[in-house]
């Protein structure tokens, strides 16, 4: 018995004497000590926690090399790699987490950048509950700040660009004809609804190396990757109806809805300035298939329209008026792949095909085109460290464009284009701490068809200056080739160039947000041209030049007043070019100095209603008066437009709304068309040019069927 007891006890003793203590401080990086962080070592049960001067000790049996990991909520996790014995009196300093709450963001020139700033700018429920929108999400993007109201063309004008200097692409990859044609002087809308999307990011210039061929700024539309629930949702409206349905099964989701549109019964009770013929009449249709795997997500997108009209337009120059139609046909899919490769990298790829069929007849003139356009993009992303993270890509775009034109005065003249363009870049963002951030990039892009080379360096910086505010810069430079009306003529030009240089200040707190931004943006190697409009035997070069410069504001509020949101954008705008067909440097017709929008959406309980007003106003904009000097020297009076709507819940799942824009009923006009020829006391007579109608009226029943039975499409008005 003597002999069991010494051998227990010789086994003891062995056990305390092999302890070995590990102990010491933990710190942040201005040396205060960081109380109740935990401390362990790797693989074991052993470990504590700070006391309140920071300090820790524990013993352990473990023995040679051993990993210490100290851990703390807003700090980067430390792991410290020695032998147990070396693990005594460490001095251990925690860097803050880069992606908790209250970090820097990367925002200078868009509203979403960099991890840590996911958020879209407009949610469908913001774009869909704007009223004047008509549910267009281009509309909604009007009322932000760096955007020009030109309501009677329906795109996207950024801050002194035309609106072919936009590029809108979803999940990634680009879409080439996203607005439906249109004559002269009717504004277009945007192909795709805000229904399938989960929200869009919006870029107002210096946006990232990933995406090029745009001077002035890129949409991100986001489709949903996985929907709630299965539902079907009815929409009956005086313009139109349609209807969509949403199933889930196993890793799989599908969701498609349809519209089908026609203006004319609508026309005839409202009074237009048009002359229809046959008003505009369409049959659209979008589609998304999801599969999650076990590392990635499959997302396929198609989208369908088909539109036709004819009207007689009305020309100073031609007193019966100018008999036109357009039909047009276009077919847009789109398939992208997000998935983990372990080891801290991840892929994004995918690709995109875009169909898009025109017959117009001008008179006894026919002309039809059809363009076909691919993109395909693969990214890596690797993930160093919460503070570095970089990506790799590269993209291929490929478009063919045929036009042939037709008349009983001239034999079919036909004109094609292939053009195919070549990119790579990468771009990393590296937080330096919670305050100081950057993201560098270049991109590198070669055109086949005009044989151009170029390199895009981007770089942007955040710096936080205190809990709820922060100052941003950023510069860029952007290609973009000639446009489609010029390359089916002249393919010897050069690609445009911008530089754009932005300074951002931010402020965020508790549902309220306040911006500022100041810009400047240089513009090189324009397309001129030596006649009206591009033409077969026009002289083309890139000899045009030009600048725009201006201040943004932005507030917006959701917590003042209950159950009330608001936001406010004030644009400012000086900006002159030379291109085209100008005389000289001037400031383009569609470019305002002044703009501004206040956007209300309120929701009254009592009544079961949300009710939306927005009101646009933009100062004249430029015109050029032969019945006097200058070139577009003149200009129109000021914009302004009153929208109103109203969403009331009959039930919860049926809603009836009302919209209606412009209610104060203000004559609008954009500009005017001039007589090719004086009078006889040797004046140019002139017509206003305005819009289609005063007002704009919608009356809608939306109607949703589903499990959830508190389910509607109050989100999709």
């Amino acid at each position: 018995m003597k002999i069991i007891t010494t051998i227990i006890l010789f086994f003891s003793l062995n056990a305390v004497i092999s302890q070995t203590s590990v102990s010491g401080i933990v710190t942040d990086e201005s040396n205060t000590p960081i109380p109740g962080a935990n401390v362990y070592l790797d693989g074991t049960y052993d470990g504590g926690s700070t006391d309140l001067n920071g300090k820790f000790e524990f013993n352990t049996s473990e023995t040679g090399a051993q990993t210490l990991i100290v851990s703390f909520l807003s700090f980067e996790s430390y792991m410290l790699t020695k032998d147990v014995k070396d693990l005594s009196g460490v001095t251990i300093k925690l860097k803050e987490d880069i992606n908790s709450l209250g970090s820097v963001i990367l925002n200078a020139g868009t509203f979403s950048a960099g991890d840590n700033s996911e958020a879209a700018v407009l949610t469908p429920l913001d774009i869909v509950t704007t009223a004047g929108a008509a549910g267009d999400y281009i509309g909604a993007f009007q009322t932000l700040p760096g955007t020009s109201t030109v309501a009677e063309d329906g795109r996207l004008f950024v801050r002194g660009g035309d609106a072919n200097e936009t590029n809108i692409y979803i999940d990634g990859l680009q879409v080439f004809q996203p607005f439906s044609p249109s004559a002269n002087n009717l504004p277009t809308r945007g192909r795709f609804s805000p229904f399938l999307f989960k929200g869009t990011n919006f870029s107002t210039g210096g946006y990232s190396a990933e995406y090029g061929n745009a001077l002035s700024s890129v949409l991100l539309l986001n489709t949903i990757d996985e929907p709630e629930e299965e539902k079907t949702e009815l929409q009956f409206i005086n313009v139109g109806l349609g209807g969509g349905n949403t199933q889930k099964w196993g890793k799989n989701s599908f969701s498609f809805n349809a519209f089908y549109l026609n203006l004319k019964p609508y026309q005839n009770i409202v009074d237009q300035r048009v002359d229809w013929i046959n008003p505009y009449e369409s049959i659209s249709g979008e589609s998304v298939y999801r599969h999650q795997f076990d590392n990635g997500l499959l997302k396929v997108y198609g989208g369908f329209t088909y539109s036709d009209f004819e009207l007689n337009q009305k020309d100073i120059n031609v007193p019966q008026g100018i008999n036109f139609y357009l039909k047009n046909r276009n077919l847009y899919l789109n398939s992208s792949y997000q998935g983990d490769l372990g080891n801290d990298w991840s892929i994004i790829s995918g690709v995109s095909f875009a169909n898009d069929n025109n017959a117009i007849a001008i008179d006894n003139m026919d002309v039809d085109s059809a363009d076909n356009s691919f993109h395909l993009k693969l990214k890596f992303r690797k993930r160093y460290s919460n503070r570095f993270k970089i990506n790799y890509g590269v993209e291929q775009y490929l478009t063919n464009y045929q036009e042939a034109a037709s008349s009983p005065d001239f034999e079919t003249f036909e004109s094609d284009y292939t053009s195919n363009t070549t990119a790579v870049f990468t771009e990393a963002n590296i937080f330096l701490s919670k305050k100081f951030a950057f993201q560098t990039g270049i991109r590198g892009s070669y055109n086949s068809l005009i044989q151009d080379y170029k390199v895009s360096p981007r770089v942007s910086l955040a710096y936080k200056i205190s809990e709820n505010s922060q100052l941003s810069l950023a510069y860029g430079d952007f290609y973009q080739l000639p446009g489609q009306s010029v390359l089916k003529y002249e393919t010897e030009l050069e690609q445009e160039k911008s530089s754009h240089y932005i300074a951002n200040y931010l402020y965020q707190k508790n549902g309220r947000m306040f911006r500022a931004e100041t810009y400047y943006k240089t513009y090189e190697d324009l397309i001129k041209y030596s006649t009206e409009m591009p033409q077969f035997d026009s002289q083309f070069n890139n000899n045009g030049e030009g600048f725009a410069a201006g201040l943004d504001l932005f507030w917006r509020d959701n917590r003042s007043i209950n159950n009330l949101e608001y936001w406010v954008t004030y644009s400012y705008l000086n900006t002159e070019r030379d291109y085209q067909n100008f005389e000289g440097k001037a400031t383009p017709n569609f470019a305002a100095a002044h703009n501004l929008s206040v956007v209300g959406k309120y929701f009254k309980e009592e009544w079961k209603s949300m009710i939306s007003a927005t009101y646009n106003f933009a100062s004249g904009r430029p015109y050029d008066n032969p019945n006097s000097s200058g070139f577009l020297a003149e200009k129109t009076k000021s914009f302004n437009s009153l929208n109103l709507s109203w969403a009331y819940l009959i039930s919860p799942q049926k809603i009836l709304y009302v919209s209606a824009s412009n209610v104060l009923g203000a004559d609008n006009i954009f500009n005017y068309q001039y007589s090719n020829t004086p009078d006889v006391d040797g004046q140019f007579a002139r017509t206003a040019i305005r819009q289609p109608a005063d007002r704009f009226f919608i009356v809608g029943f939306f109607w949703t069927i589903s499990d959830n039975k508190n389910d509607n499409q109050l989100d999709n008005l």
